[in-house]
């Protein structure tokens, strides 16, 4: 009868932590998807910006034409990306035709002095920092599930029910390079 009750409490603990990692696998999932899903908030947030930013450089800088087309492109591509790696060279790229749409605004000082671009262009960068917090969230979430996952006897568990790796935002080659600053 002993032995009963023994093996009893010995399966009962086994399904009470089998309960227990299930739960908390699920807990990290749903972190790491709630932070995926800030990072896309903010990126809309910059996606419904960029066509304002658009229209009050094209009414002064009309002969840009080129620039323009380039930041539309980039904005769609970026709006369409699937994977975190499509996603994440689709939104460099975009920020690098920003950048020259900035270095364009450069060459008219009414445009710079433009109250309306002064505004556009803050809420831009302050969009963008936002955009690199929610990466950096996103990247430490992503992090401690893929942690949880890995390490031994949660992976048995999670890899039986099928949970995945999650990847990290990272900067592609050209943004690991040294800037160079010329005077």
């Amino acid at each position: 009868m002993t032995t009963t009750w023994i093996v009893l409490f010995i399966i009962a603990i086994i399904a009470l932590w089998l309960i227990t990692t299930f739960n908390s696998l699920i807990k990290w999932k749903n972190r790491v998807e709630e932070s995926w899903a800030d990072i896309d908030v903010q990126l809309k947030r910059r996606y419904d910006l960029i066509p304002n930013l658009v229209e009050t450089v094209k009414g002064y800088a009309t002969h840009e034409k080129e620039l323009f087309e380039k930041v539309t492109a980039a904005r769609s591509a970026a709006m369409g990306a699937g994977s975190l790696a499509d996603k994440s060279t689709k939104e460099n790229m975009l920020s690098d035709t920003l950048k020259s749409l900035f270095a364009v605004a450069e060459n008219y000082p009414n445009l710079k002095a433009s109250e309306n671009f002064g505004k556009l262009q803050d809420e831009l960068a302050d969009t963008e920092n936002k955009i690199q917090a929610a990466r950096r969230f996103y990247n430490g979430n992503a992090r401690d599930f893929n942690t949880m996952l890995q390490t031994f006897p949660t992976n048995i568990v999670g890899s039986a029910l099928g949970f995945k790796i999650r990847e990290f935002f990272g900067a592609n080659g050209a943004e690991r390079e040294n800037v160079q600053v010329k005077f």
